[in-house]
């Protein structure tokens, strides 16, 4: 008995470790989500749920996300902060500000970025190959498109001369925007007005600044805070009933006129399969940041239509999506 009773102790003993391991499985993820779109049912909070669940992970049960959004850039770094001191598996984060203030909060806790406009030009990575330390994850190459966009606004209305375009002298990303279309602007023979603002409540009169350079078109960058209030700029826009070329397919649901760009909802999606590279143990300095390689022409034919402007067939025909 008293060696049936020692071999079943050394069995026990033995098993700790698996025991202790199965434990450390069962509990559930935790991760932190950033971002200054507000609300967690808004459309990049949504799909990364949906790509986390396609991966096997539900909320509430094998992962909890502590949920962090708010257009306020001050109260995003005392939220980032605060995520950094929760000692999560990683924080997703949405848009450069977001990015930049996780990344002052923590040089430990993974970052995945769901989007940043060029975190190479912003100093966010050393490269994209090698990002290097606690972050990776996706850019939507801003800067690069920003020409694209102006040239296809030029195609759309040839006689749209004066080019306003809003940015914001903060977010360092705005800076090589601005400065790439500037240079297509000038190269098509548009005087381009660049417009500041530093927040939603600079706004009204950065339209107003619109209307007194009597710009006849306007080209709007894809980021956070733009984003977050996409319904009230497509509004404004449209009161103006001039030409408005967005960075995403978004601006155009809401209503905007025309848009070129990536589509941000498959980064987010894809951040999930970041995330879940980075709990099966690899760690972000080994994950290259990718760029996404389709981009998207989508069209408001009914804005078109509201606004008395006429898009030419030819890049209907080249259009991805056409809203009617």
């Amino acid at each position: 008995m008293r060696r049936r009773a020692f071999l079943t102790g050394l069995a026990t003993v033995a098993a700790w470790p698996h025991i202790g391991q199965a434990q450390l499985r069962s509990k559930p993820h935790r991760i932190g989500f950033l971002s200054q779109q507000p609300g967690q049912s808004s459309l990049f909070s949504r799909t990364f749920i949906e790509g986390l669940r396609d991966l096997g992970y539900v909320e509430g049960q094998n992962i909890t996300i502590e949920w962090r959004m708010t257009p306020d850039r001050e109260q995003l770094t005392r939220w980032a902060a605060e995520l950094a001191g929760m000692n999560l598996d990683a924080i997703v984060t949405g848009g450069g500000p977001a990015v930049r203030a996780a990344k002052q909060a923590t040089s430990t806790t993974p970052i995945v970025m769901g989007y940043s406009g060029d975190p190479v030009g912003t100093g966010l990575v050393p490269s994209l190959s090698r990002p290097g330390g606690n972050l990776t994850g996706f850019s939507f190459m801003s800067p690069d498109l920003s020409a694209k966009r102006v040239e296809v606004l030029a195609e759309a209305f040839p006689t749209v001369r004066r080019l306003a375009t809003l940015w914001n002298p903060e977010d360092p990303v705005y800076a090589l925007e601005l400065e790439r279309s500037e240079k297509a602007a000038r190269g098509l023979g548009m005087t381009l007005f660049p417009i500041a603002f530093r927040g939603a409540g600079e706004f009204e009169a950065a339209f107003d600044s619109i209307v007194a350079a009597q710009a006849d078109g306007l080209v709007v960058f894809a980021h956070s805070l733009t984003l977050a209030n996409s319904r009230r700029l497509v509004e404004m826009a449209n009161r103006q009933a001039f030409p408005t070329m967005y960075g995403l397919r978004e601006y155009v649901v809401e209503g905007g006129l025309i848009a070129y760009g990536p589509r941000v909802t498959d980064l987010f999606r894809r951040s999930a399969v970041y995330v879940d590279r980075i709990l099966k143990g690899t760690k972000p300095a080994d994950m290259p940041v990718e760029q996404p390689t389709k981009f998207e022409l989508a069209i408001n034919l009914k804005t078109a239509k509201v606004l008395n402007l006429t898009i030419p067939p030819t890049l209907l025909a080249r259009a991805d999506e056409v809203i009617e």
